[in-house]
């Protein structure tokens, strides 16, 4: 087995993802026509019983969100497990097929093209999958895998299949050289690295990453998060980021969207959503986030939410958050709040965002 390349000393990471991303040199013009759109966007899951397979009832998993994605940003999701991020990833790549919603790219509804309609836009969409161990066919060598794009598209690139991949292997850290070697002779962060050469093979323009980094050790995600941010800088390449790990998504992404129950809660850039977040949710998470100057951590509110994440088969009626939030009213508990632009660039769903904007502002002047 190779050495561990991607091996660092424990105390670099944090001093690597420290580094907030620099503004690009071209960012993204917020009047730039969406790369990707995403219109009402619905994914139910059918429950069936007996022998008939009626239906009974549908996990909710994405139930109505609106989003859209400019070239060359980076659109960070968060929220917890069972929110719908990932189920959100794979609609928006077409491996899912919506229940109801439009999924706009380069203005083109592909919401529901089949399979030879997908197959053009497949070179233009890519998805890096969660866990480096299995997205990778065992029996398959290194130059298999990365070189599957070519030859499922038709076609050759210049010098070659081989020498394109040793290219690609090369671009994501990795020694052209083990061309030939199998998956099981890498460690879980050069794994992680083949997926993401395998991803930018056929040069895509938008590439989702779903939680890349939660199944690596500590003192290997942030390497591969410098990887992915030089990429972007040195391809031009759109992003969509899925993590629960607020820390890698601050340090990552130009807007945040945070996700609840299958719903947006709040949408904005990232310095607006970590100095003055505007949904108690989106606080309460932003609470949890450790913080290493005991100091600060002592001036800090901790929010503990009570119970658990409601059932997706049956959300809550009203505000999905209704039910553990210390601000909810009747209103909370009967009407459901709309996505609505507070400030410019600031999309909440709240019925008393003020109020958690108020805190906001009081807990960082503190």
């Amino acid at each position: 087995m190779p050495e561990d390349n991607d091996a660092v000393p424990v105390g670099a990471p944090e001093k690597a993802v420290a580094l907030d991303k620099e503004a690009p040199a071209t960012a993204p013009d917020a009047a730039a026509r969406p790369l990707l759109r995403v219109e009402g966007l619905v994914k139910h899951f059918p429950i069936t019983k007996g022998l008939l397979r009626r239906q009974v009832g549908a996990v909710h998993a994405v139930d109505g969100i609106t989003f859209d994605v400019r070239p060359g940003e980076t659109l960070g999701v968060v929220g917890e497990s069972g929110c719908g991020k990932s189920t959100m990833g794979r609609l928006v790549t077409r491996l899912l097929e919506p229940t109801g919603g439009t999924v706009e790219f380069e203005g083109r509804d592909i919401s529901h093209l089949g399979v030879g309609g997908m197959r053009p836009l497949r070179r233009d969409i890519q998805m890096i999958f969660q866990d480096p161990y299995s997205s990778l066919n065992p029996r398959h060598t290194v130059g298999t895998i990365v070189g599957a794009p070519f030859r499922l598209q038709g076609i050759t690139p210049e010098g070659g299949v081989k020498k394109e991949v040793q290219r690609l292997l090369g671009l994501v850290g990795l020694n052209p050289e083990h061309y030939n070697r199998y998956p099981h002779e890498f460690s879980g962060g050069q794994r992680q690295r083949i997926g993401i050469a395998r991803a930018l093979a056929l040069k895509p323009k938008l590439v989702i990453a779903d939680e890349p980094v939660s199944a690596l050790d500590v003192s290997i995600q942030a390497q591969v998060v410098n990887l992915l941010d030089d990429l972007q800088d040195e391809l031009g390449l759109t992003y969509i980021i899925i993590a629960h790990d607020l820390s890698v998504i601050r340090h990552v992404s130009d807007r945040i969207a945070v996700m609840y129950l299958g719903k947006i809660v709040e949408l904005t850039d990232r310095g607006s959503l970590y100095s003055t977040p505007l949904h108690p949710y989106t606080k309460a998470l932003l609470s949890a986030v450790p913080v290493p100057d005991p100091r600060r951590r002592a001036k800090r509110e901790r929010i503990l939410l009570k119970g658990d994440v409601p059932s997706p088969i049956s959300p809550p009626s009203g505000c999905r958050f209704h039910t553990r939030c210390w601000k909810a009213t009747e209103v909370c508990r009967r009407d459901e709040p709309v996505l609505t632009a507070l400030r410019p660039g600031h999309q909440v769903a709240c019925h008393h965002p003020e109020e958690a904007a108020e805190a906001g502002a009081g807990e960082a002047a503190a």
